[in-house]
């Protein structure tokens, strides 16, 4: 790293590229700010150190990515064996280490966290961001609300080991907020926020979670104020925003791609479309991690192989009869347990087909060569 990448000041400009306006760090940022860390310092050598540059994904378009990095920012046309894997390619958030002269892209770094999920009626997993730090489960306080969906993104977040954090916004719009903590008592290690995204003051105790050198992302449906509080926390209009239909309090896609801003003297937030659907698949862990009251109880149960239903000596159905447990919460777990099942599934067929096809075109292109050498 060189030396004025550490004792120059960041400073900040505005760029508008797809019809959609972001802010990034400026040329003579450090990495650090970018979310550099020992964890991608410790994959380099000393050889790549000196032919390469590091630099992070900050934006995924249909046929170039942007990147910060030493020089500031800079577009990154989509070509190449890096982009050819669907779920290998880079995202919003990956590391990529660039070639000093030529400025393409030489690797992929390995990634400390990823989201991804399945795309509705896909078979493939979409990717939606890497090296992510810390998480805002972003709902609010109306209609939108939905504790099985809170659920469903907590077992995502658990899966890539990222501290979470729920917020709620729209709180000013709501008198009754206990409601919403008597909801959550399931999930008593989950800190819970309440906010007017719109008050700069209200949002001020989620600092933490966008520290400078921090990577936070924002998840959450449409029309729950995403935007509006990345803007808070930024302090000032990064992103765009609109408002909701007061009958059902759905609002409309404001954000059309994800992307990571930079903040003065903080970290960086990844806005993201609303995404009402999310499929999940590989995340039994964070499944576990998610409804650990469950498992814990189901340790306790008579047979090791106790389904919960009608079973003597089931613990989990004699918690649900003291009120211990919610009954909602064992059918979503049941729901999600069966949904990953099903989706990691139709992944390792989609793999398995995929490897199939490529063993078929090296065999096809082998053949093809040795018919020319034997022309010859």
């Amino acid at each position: 790293m060189s030396k004025s990448l550490i004792s120059r000041r960041p400073t900040f400009r505005r760029g508008v590229s797809a019809g959609d306006q972001k802010t990034t760090p400026a040329s003579g940022a450090p990495l650090a700010r970018l979310g550099w860390k020992p964890f991608f310092q410790q994959q380099l050598s000393l050889e790549e150190l000196e032919a390469f540059e590091p630099v992070r994904v900050t934006a995924v378009h249909r046929s170039q990515i942007e990147v910060a990095g030493e020089r500031g920012d800079e577009p990154v046309l989509v070509s190449g064996p890096l982009f050819d894997d669907a779920v290998e390619k880079p995202t919003v958030g990956d590391w990529l280490l660039l070639e000093r002269e030529s400025r393409k892209p030489a690797r992929r770094l390995e990634r400390s966290s990823l989201f991804r999920r399945m795309a509705p009626g896909a078979k493939q997993a979409q990717l939606i961001a890497a090296n992510i730090d810390n998480v805002l489960i972003v709902s609010s306080c109306n209609h939108d609300f939905n504790l099985s969906r809170v659920e469903r993104y907590l077992a995502l977040v658990k899966e890539a080991g990222c501290r979470a954090c729920l917020v709620l916004t729209k709180a000013d719009l709501s008198d009754d907020h206990e409601q919403y903590r008597e909801a959550l008592k399931g999930h008593r290690d989950l800190p819970l926020v309440l906010v007017n995204a719109l008050d700069r003051a209200s949002v001020e105790s989620l600092r933490d979670y966008c520290r400078s050198g921090e990577t936070l992302a924002l998840l959450g449906s449409s029309g729950v104020g995403k935007s509006t509080l990345l803007n808070s926390l930024a302090g000032s209009e990064l992103a765009a925003t609109s408002g909701i239909r007061e009958d059902d309090s759905k609002g409309r896609h404001t954000t059309r791609h994800r992307a990571l801003y930079a903040i003065p003297d903080g970290g960086l937030l990844l806005d993201s479309p609303g995404m009402r659907e999310l499929g999940l698949a590989d995340v039994s862990e964070g499944l576990a991690a998610t409804f650990a009251d469950i498992g814990e109880l189901a340790e306790q149960c008579r047979f090791a192989d106790c389904a919960h239903e009608s079973e003597p000596g089931c613990a989990v159905q004699a918690a649900i009869e003291s009120g211990e447990l919610d009954e909602r919460r064992l059918q979503n777990w049941r729901k999600l347990e069966r949904e990953i099942q099903r989706n990691t599934r139709t992944l390792a067929e989609s793999r398995a087909q995929e490897r199939a096809f490529s063993q078929f075109v090296r065999t096809v292109q082998g053949h093809s060569r040795a018919r020319k050498s034997g022309d010859e």
